[in-house]
This record gives structure tokens, sequence and C-alpha cells, in this order.
């Protein structure tokens, strides 16, 4: 998973110390109610699909992004499922990360799922009783995002 060269010039100047970062998960159904997942080639867990967004970029347009990027797979966004300000995650290279994340329930339009990058080694469509285990946070975001009549999560 190559680095964005903007996060790489700034840790020129602040090191590993902890750096806020916008990022976007995208929670893509198909039409039969399947969830979209990759296999992570960093730690070899299924996921929903995410990454951090591009200075300036909008969360929407991050997210058709990411999944283009990923899986081949064209998608539209059709609602927020939450926003939510994560704890300091330190990454193995040892840099430090506030991630601000936006959650996004999403439609499948278009493509063939299939790894499209580096970031996954294997990515599939899931029933809703067959999807492998996710950590607690992405778990909630999936059972958010499948209940359309839930209102958008966030932390007061």
């Amino acid at each position: 998973m190559a680095t964005p060269e903007f996060i790489l010039e700034l840790r020129k100047y602040i090191g590993h110390a902890p750096l806020p970062l916008p990022s976007v998960t995208a929670v893509v159904f198909d039409g039969d109610g399947r969830v979209l997942l990759n296999q992570r080639s960093d730690d070899r867990r299924w996921s929903l699909l995410s990454g951090v967004l591009d200075p300036g970029e909008q969360p929407a347009a991050g997210a058709v992004r990411e999944v283009w990027e990923e899986t081949a797979v064209d998608i539209v966004v059709e609602r927020i499922v939450g926003v939510e300000a994560l704890p300091l995650r330190t990454i193995p290279n040892g840099d430090q990360v506030y991630w601000y994340e936006t959650v996004l329930a999403c439609r499948a339009v278009g493509g063939e799922a299939r790894v499209n990058d580096d970031e996954s080694i294997d990515v599939a469509w899931f029933e809703p009783g067959a999807v492998p285990a996710l950590d607690e946070r992405q778990t909630r975001y999936l059972r958010q995002a499948r209940d359309t009549a839930a209102p958008a999560f966030f932390l007061a």
C-alpha cells in the first residue's frame, strides 16, 4: 500500500507525531443485498473498503475512487451512515494517526469485482449471513448501513 505523497511530505516535518487524517469507508451493496469486502494484504483480514482522502477531496468522490482502485467496481454513494473520530493508532512503521472517518452506504452499478491493486489479496461479495468476521467497528458500520431507516450515527 503506497502512502500518498502528501503524507510523505508532511512526515518529513513531523516524523511519527500524531497526524489527523480524513478517511472514508464504503459499505457497498449489490442488487441482491450482498456486501463487497476485500481481504487486506497487510493483515489478511476481511474488511469494508476504505482509504485516506486526498487533500480537498469530497468523501463521496473518495469512496468512488477507493472502491474502483481496490476492486474495479463502479459505485454510487446513496447516504451517510456515520461520522466518527477514531482513537490514536500507531501503524507498523511507527507513524501515529488520528483517523476522522466518514462512512457511506453505496450501491454497485458496474464493473466486475476483482483484486485491482496491491492493497488486497482477495475481493468478494458476501450474502448477509455469510460475512466473515469483521472487527467491532466495521460490524457496526455494516449493521447500520443495512438499516436504511436508521439515522446517521455520530458521537456528541
